[in-house]
C-alpha cells in the first residue's frame, strides 16, 4: 500500500477516536475514558475506571450526642410522670381531707341538732309533768282536796265533808294541834296534827306519796282516811274520838 494513502487511513482513524473519546466525557461524566493515539501501525488503548463512592464523616461524639438527647428525654418524661403522680396524690390527699371535714361538720351538726331536740324533749316533757301535777292552796281546803287525789289513787274511801267533819272536831283545823292530856299523852305518845293520829298508828297507815311528817297536813290525813276505812269502813263513818 502506497505510504500516502496509509496516512490518510491512519489520520482519518485519529479523527474519529478523538471524536469518540470527547463525546464519552460529555456522556458520562464521573467515568474516566482514556483515549491514546498511539503512532502509525500502533493499536489505539482504552481505559475505563469505576468511580469511587465519596468517603463517609464518621464520629463517637455523634453518637455520644444522640445517647445523651435519649437520656436527657427520658428523664425529663419520667421526672413529669413523677411530678404527675405526686399532683395526683396531693389532689387525693386533699380531697380526702376534705371530705373527713365535711363528714366531721356533718356529725356535729347532727350531734347539735340531736342534742336540741333531745333539750325540746325534756322541756316539753317537764312542761306536761309540771301542768299533769295539779297545785292546790296551801290551806284546809287545799289540804283537804289534794288528800282526797291521793286516797283515790290508792283506792282508799273518803269525802271532803266526812274528812272536814273530822278535821274541825279533833284539831279545829289546825294542823299543829297537840293533844297534851288524854290518855295517849299520858302514855307518852299524844295524839297530833289535824286528825290527830299518833305516831304509831300514823307510821303504820302511812300512804306512799305523802310527807313522813306527822304534822304535815297531806300526811296526816291520808294515814288517818287510811286507818279509819280499815277499821270503820271509811272516815265517812267516824264521829267522835277513834
Amino acid at each position: 500500500m502506497p505510504k500516502n494513502i496509509f496516512s490518510r487511513v491512519q489520520s482519518r482513524s485519529l479523527t474519529r477516536h478523538h471524536k469518540i473519546a470527547m463525546a464519552g466525557v460529555a456522556t458520562l461524566g464521573a467515568a474516566a475514558i482514556g483515549f491514546s493515539a498511539v503512532p502509525s501501525g500502533a493499536s489505539t488503548k482504552t481505559t475505563t475506571e469505576a468511580a469511587q463512592p465519596a468517603a463517609v464523616a464518621y464520629s463517637n461524639q455523634q453518637i455520644k450526642d444522640v445517647k445523651a438527647s435519649v437520656t436527657d428525654q427520658m428523664a425529663g418524661a419520667t421526672l413529669k410522670a413523677e411530678q404527675i403522680a405526686a399532683k395526683k396524690k396531693a389532689d387525693a390527699a386533699a380531697a380526702a381531707k376534705k371530705k373527713a371535714a365535711a363528714e366531721a361538720a356533718k356529725k356535729k351538726a347532727e350531734a347539735a341538732r340531736q342534742a336540741k331536740e333531745a333539750a325540746s324533749r325534756a322541756a316539753k316533757r317537764a312542761e306536761a309533768k309540771k301542768a299533769a301535777v295539779k297545785t292546790y292552796p296551801n290551806n284546809l281546803d287545799g289540804w283537804i282536796r289534794e288528800s282526797l287525789a291521793i286516797l283515790k289513787k290508792h283506792d282508799i274511801p273518803a269525802s271532803y265533808d266526812g274528812i272536814h267533819r273530822n278535821i274541825m272536831r279533833e284539831s279545829s283545823g289546825n294542823p299543829k294541834a297537840i293533844n297534851n292530856w288524854d290518855i295517849n299523852a299520858i302514855n307518852g305518845i299524844p295524839s297530833k296534827g289535824l286528825l290527830q293520829v299518833i305516831p304509831p298508828t300514823f307510821k303504820t297507815w302511812h300512804v306512799p306519796g305523802t310527807s313522813w311528817d306527822i304534822y304535815d297536813p297531806v300526811a296526816n290525813i291520808t294515814a288517818a282516811c287510811n286507818y279509819a276505812a280499815d277499821k270503820y269502813g271509811s272516815m265517812d263513818n267516824v264521829n267522835s274520838a277513834y
